[in-house]
């Protein structure tokens, strides 16, 4: 992942994971059945995003989660990842063809932080495995959304991580609110600010990526905030791309 340093020592640089949940509930296994665990391998290490289906053979995600790195595979269908195949027969590991980022992402600006991913084949589509829609309206502020990922609830370290599918209900605060904590980095057109500052209620390491649903559509990828887990969080509007991501669909080979 990249690491940048930014004049705010508060602010998560797209390279820290900025995307598990504080404060959150488990859900109902396999009632998200668009949620996608985004595992990126190197010859060093293995990191984690989320992401979601919007088509049999592509998964979108954050594009810091590229980062260049040898090899991406995505699992569908699963719950809880500490369990295998055997445990959860419906899953599905996949490999990814071809990753593309927005092509004016920003890795120093946080901006058109989105990235589509092609599999090299067709997830077969079940109970557990399907697509979801990406939605042309806004979200509007003070409308209540959903977030969900895998991995630590709380940013203590003694604090072990979770293995299944956790979710938290965000509220959209206002755009002046993150303005005011991320500067220059917050642009309100193409960024959501995500999360009560008065509630203990996040998206957080491990999970970059994810969707974030409203109205049961996606309006938002997790993208950054601050390294202490503290919200609000900044998400990618998801509004700003819908034209972008079908006319690359339109013209991605087999």
């Amino acid at each position: 992942m990249l690491l940048l340093l930014l004049p705010f020592a508060y602010l998560l640089t797209p390279g820290s994971q900025a995307g598990e949940i504080i404060g959150g509930r488990e859900v109902m296994p396999h009632s998200r059945p668009y949620m996608a665990l985004v595992t990126i391998q190197s010859q060093r290490d293995k990191r984690s995003c989320g992401g979601f289906l919007i088509r049999e053979d592509v998964v979108v995600t954050a594009a810091h989660c590229n980062c260049n790195l040898r090899n991406i595979t995505v699992l569908l269908g699963a719950h809880d990842i500490a369990l295998g195949q055997q445990d959860e027969p419906q899953r599905q590991q996949i490999l990814v063809r071809r990753r593309i980022p927005h092509p004016e992402y920003n890795d120093e600006m946080f901006q058109n932080d989105i990235m589509l991913l092609q599999l090299k084949e067709k997830a077969k589509l079940s109970r557990a495995i399907a697509t979801i829609s990406v939605s042309k309206k806004k979200a509007k502020e003070g409308s209540v959304c959903s977030v969900a990922g895998w991995g630590r609830t709380s940013s203590k370290a003694k604090v072990q991580p979770v293995t299944t599918l956790q979710e938290v209900e965000l509220k959209v605060m206002s755009s002046d609110l993150c303005h005011s904590l991320f500067h220059q980095y917050y642009v309100p057109s193409k960024m959501l600010c995500m999360g009560d500052p008065k509630k203990r209620k996040a998206s957080f390491q491990g999970d970059s990526g994810g969707p974030l649903i409203c109205d049961g559509k996606v309006k938002g990828v997790v993208s950054y905030g601050r390294d202490d887990g503290s919200p609000p969080r900044v998400f990618t509007r998801v509004s700003e791309y819908v034209l972008w991501i079908r006319k690359t669909l339109r013209h991605l080979r087999p």
